[in-house]
């Protein structure tokens, strides 16, 4: 039986989607073992990227997005997060830096942008941080110059599911939607079930 993606990475499909991207869900990356900081008991088991995008028609770190989804329901909060891998503080039971470690460690950020250019054929991308619901300033995030630097200086984003949703409903027509995420926005639609901009 198929395995289906987080809700979150299916939102994030349909939104890149409706923008003219192609896409691929978890392109898998692991350090190489011949970096000298590889550590064979931490450095062996694959991390993912989410969710990959690329738009031919597009020019620059857009051509290609690179995302990461995080479905926390109590939010995302840049400034608690950039404290908590700072100061290496635990979260939900594991090393904050954990769950972005491609942002955090020099060579799970080198496997990372080799898996882009391995899937897309550039090094050129935005990494994206796709949220639930965000708390606090994305710039805080979007500005921390180390995340910035682990991406080889591209661009950092974050994108909630408000927004996703939103920009989404406004391109959807009344012809059958080709997802099943596609065509429930159409019933909401439909329904008069259409999310604020607030």
């Amino acid at each position: 039986m198929a395995t289906k993606e987080d809700i979150l990475e299916q939102i994030v499909e349909e939104y890149l989607t409706h923008q003219g991207y192609f896409v691929r869900h978890n392109v898998k990356f692991l350090p190489r073992p011949d970096h000298p900081e590889w550590i064979r008991d931490q450095d062996s088991n694959h991390s993912d990227i989410d969710v990959i995008g690329f738009n031919p028609t597009k020019e620059g770190p857009n051509r290609v997005w690179a995302v990461s989804c995080k479905s926390w329901q109590h939010g995302f909060d840049p400034k608690a997060l950039i404290s908590a891998i700072e100061n290496d503080k635990v979260l939900n039971g594991r090393a904050a830096w954990k769950g972005f470690r491609e942002l955090c460690r020099p060579k799970w950020s080198e496997a990372f942008v080799t898996a882009v250019r391995a899937a897309t054929g550039t090094g050129e991308f935005t990494y994206v941080t796709a949220v639930t619901h965000l708390r606090g300033s994305r710039e805080t995030w979007e500005s921390y110059p180390p995340f910035r630097n682990a991406m080889n200086g591209n661009p950092v984003r974050v994108v909630t599911f408000r927004e996703m949703i939103t920009e989404t409903q406004t391109v959807l027509t009344r012809t059958l939607a080709a997802t099943e995420i596609g065509r429930m926005l159409q019933l909401f639609g439909a329904a008069g079930l259409r999310l604020s901009e607030n």
